[in-house]
């Protein structure tokens, strides 16, 4: 079974999580983030692409086992989904964060049976909204939506509430611990940085930084 850390060593490889702390990224919310994960760049990378695949199958199989169509949310996680459906030998779809304006105004591409039991697959999860609008998506479609099934979790708290109250079941292949545990191991981060990255983790994942 993959490990986290097999995942992120991977993730680490190719360039998809960068750290700067010294120079912080800026996420869209206005944090200041000494991490940066672009999961995207999997596409570019082969081996990388399919050991996430057959990793998040193989957890899929386990967590999952009754899954009978795998849904990807538009746009980071169309990919996966296509590659992890390919490995599982099931059907696909994907869903958009809202429905298009054109066309028939469809917000989930494919066929999806009623009752259908479906995983949603993330390419990561922060604090799980995205996850959470396309799970009322499908169900409202007449899925049964089984889980959510993603790469990476920043494993903040606001997270876990959201999917305990909407009863939503999730797992992700790797987290920021492990990260920023390969990323030391391998000398990303210098030794001396990675209690600074710890406590930025700690204050992002109980909401101190939001206030």
């Amino acid at each position: 079974m993959t490990n986290k850390k097999e995942i992120a060593e991977a993730l680490l490889s190719i360039g998809a999580v960068r750290f700067s702390p010294d120079e912080p990224f800026t996420w869209a919310s206005g944090i200041q983030s000494p991490i940066y994960c672009d999961n995207r760049l999997t596409m570019s990378h082969p081996e990388v692409r399919r050991l996430i695949a057959k990793a998040l199958a193989g957890r899929i199989r386990e967590e999952f086992p009754e899954t009978e169509v795998v849904a990807g949310t538009a746009t980071a996680g169309i990919p996966h989904a296509a590659w992890v459906s390919e490995e599982l030998d099931l059907p696909m779809i994907y869903i958009r964060s809202k429905p298009k304006g054109h066309g028939r105004g469809n917000q989930i591409e494919g066929e999806i049976g009623e009752g259908a039991k479906t995983v949603i697959i993330e390419d990561l999860i922060s604090t799980g909204g995205s996850s959470l609008t396309a799970a009322k998506a499908a169900a409202e479609a007449g899925s049964d939506v089984l889980g959510v099934a993603s790469i990476f979790t920043y494993g903040l708290d606001r997270a876990e509430d959201n999917f305990r109250e909407a009863s939503l079941p999730h797992f992700s292949l790797t987290d920021f611990e492990a990260l920023a545990e390969a990323a030391a191991e391998s000398g990303a981060v210098e030794g001396d940085k990675l209690p600074g990255l710890v406590e930025w983790h700690r204050k992002l994942k109980t909401g101190e930084l939001n206030e």
